[in-house]
């Protein structure tokens, strides 16, 4: 018995004991009203936070929109654009060989 470390075995003894009374006041009625409000108030700012990004969510959505009709305008244009020199190097063909 002579090798066993008394302040050793003082520490494991001082921490069942902590952990015992640590448990008990964890599972305490005040406790539980404690983690029931922290509760409360976690799931209260996953509304919030998913609300967020609900609204983010559509306002890209809106850009997103607006961004392919933009794209698609200026596609059309440009469409056009090239028609319009095709159908003007045809009247020049045509100006040229009178």
């Amino acid at each position: 018995m002579s090798g066993i470390s008394w302040s050793k075995l003082g520490l494991f003894a001082g921490g069942v004991l902590f952990g015992t009374a640590g448990i008990k006041v964890l599972s305490s009625k005040d406790a539980k009203k404690c983690y029931t409000g922290a509760t409360a108030a976690v799931l209260r700012a996953k509304d919030s936070v998913m609300e967020t990004v609900s609204n983010v969510r559509e306002n890209c959505d809106d850009i997103l929109a607006e961004a392919k009709e933009i794209n698609e305008k200026r596609a059309a244009a440009e469409e056009a654009a090239v028609i319009e020199d095709e159908s003007d190097d045809c009247g020049e063909i045509t100006d040229e060989a009178e």
